[in-house]
């Protein structure tokens, strides 16, 4: 497989699309897979892809480390993505994102974030098939990335840099290195990241992510939203070291600085490259990796690791019990961040909630949240947390109570109701009708 030279690159982010396209020295930018639509793709985009600069779309939901197989829609629509963006590959995690399901016989529940699977055989093998058939699916390369973590798995049976390497050698997937996650492991979890690039199968390498986090709760959480520490540039530097990476990209997705500042860590990260390329001296001789061939997962490592993870997910966002070895210190914390994360998406697909709840809005979010885990998509999980509110006759205030259920009954139904009010009381006497 032909290595792609990305150059320096940055996320492309709506809020920060007009800085992106004025910013000099960008040679390639990579957008999130689920907020872009084929058929309208943004014009600032378009505009970027005119000049040449290369588009990469990202993925976050296809849960390539999930027990079960990959969803055919959502290969699809990040098929048709690549596709629409004239994208020479696509990227995605190493992570699980929900659970549940058929192979356990339950409701399937959404973490709504990246969690990690455990490094163990039977994971490692789902894994692998999952890839081969996303590799199937796909019309470019795939490329996928580690993810940060804040609590580790009991009884795992390699290092992530052995779990890695044996990833690209049964698949031939390219890797996407994130070093900003390589330092929040090594903050959580005391994996030394000198170590995991040192077991890495670097001549696999797509393209590097770099990013900034912030420390909470005892914790290093990567939040995309701070300052990309010196720490997380030293790994990039000792990552350079060893091979020329074919491209660098910078992750913001919060708290968007002046494009003054972007500019200058975009430099900050150009000077770390070179750095560790001073050290190495000549560039790494690229070589094929050819996918190790072999069979079908049995399924009852697919049912065994279904097991687990519900276990650890419903531990997560329903209050169920924390599966034993595992810390209950880091489970509290990465629950609550999720929960946390739940509240902020729900705000931006519903920003009525907050301003109809006022100060009220978060802390009932987060009562909800802390037992009710999300069963579908961010949309779904605000129509819940709105039914649950007036079920319980909440909130104490009327004229708020009244234009929740005013919002709730605009988007229950299949279209937005009428404003004349005849409709609107022939359609709440239907649904009356209905109920009985």
């Amino acid at each position: 497989m032909t290595t792609v030279r990305l150059g320096t690159g940055i996320g492309w982010r709506p809020e920060i699309a007009d800085a992106v396209e004025a910013m000099p020295g960008v040679d390639w930018i990579e957008a999130v897979a689920e907020n872009v639509c084929p058929g309208h793709l943004p014009d600032s985009l378009l505009r970027l892809r005119e000049r040449g600069v290369t588009v990469v779309p990202h993925g976050v939901s296809l849960g390539l480390g999930d027990a079960g197989r990959p969803d055919e829609r959502r290969l699809t629509a990040l098929a048709e993505r690549a596709t629409a963006l004239g994208s020479p590959l696509v990227t995605e995690h190493i992570a699980f994102v929900r659970a549940g399901g058929p192979l356990t016989a339950s409701p399937g529940i959404e973490a709504g974030h990246l969690l990690p699977v455990p490094r163990t055989r039977d994971a490692l093998d789902v894994l692998c098939e999952n890839v081969r058939i996303a590799q199937d699916a796909l019309p470019v390369p795939l490329a996928v990335e580690n993810i940060a973590a804040l609590f580790s798995w009991p009884g795992e049976e390699m290092t992530e840099g052995q779990f890695l390497y044996e990833l690209a050698d049964r698949t031939g997937v390219r890797l996407l290195i994130d070093v900003a996650n390589l330092h929040t492991n090594h903050v959580n979890r005391g994996e030394d990241p000198a170590k995991a690039l040192a077991e890495l199968p670097l001549e696999a390498l797509a393209y590097v992510h770099v990013a900034g986090g912030v420390e909470r709760d005892g914790v290093w959480h990567d939040s995309h939203a701070h300052p990309v520490p010196p720490a997380v540039l030293d790994i990039l530097t000792d990552l350079a070291s060893r091979v020329s990476p074919p491209g660098v990209l910078l992750e913001r997705d919060e708290h968007f600085p002046p494009p003054a500042e972007l500019e200058r860590e975009l430099d900050a990260i150009r000077r770390a490259v070179e750095a560790g390329a001073r050290v190495r001296g000549t560039s790494t001789p690229e070589r094929v990796r050819e996918p190790a061939a072999v069979g079908p997962v049995a399924e009852a490592a697919r049912e065994r690791l279904a097991l687990a993870q519900t276990a650890v997910l419903s531990s997560l966002v329903a209050g169920t019990p924390v599966p034993e070895g595992f810390d209950r210190t880091r489970m509290r914390v990465q629950a609550r961040a999720l929960a946390a994360k739940r509240a902020d998406v729900v705000a931006k697909v519903a920003p009525e909630l907050p301003e109809i709840l006022g100060d009220g809005y978060r802390p009932a979010f987060l009562a909800y949240a802390r037992t009710r885990p999300m069963t579908g998509g961010y949309r779904q999980d605000a129509m819940a947390f709105v039914d649950q509110l007036l079920s319980s006759r909440r909130p104490e205030d009327p004229r708020a109570r009244r234009e929740l259920r005013a919002w709730w009954l605009d988007r229950s139904g299949p279209r937005p109701r009428a404003h004349r009010p005849a409709t609107r009381l022939a359609r709440a006497t239907r649904r009356a009708l209905l109920r009985r």
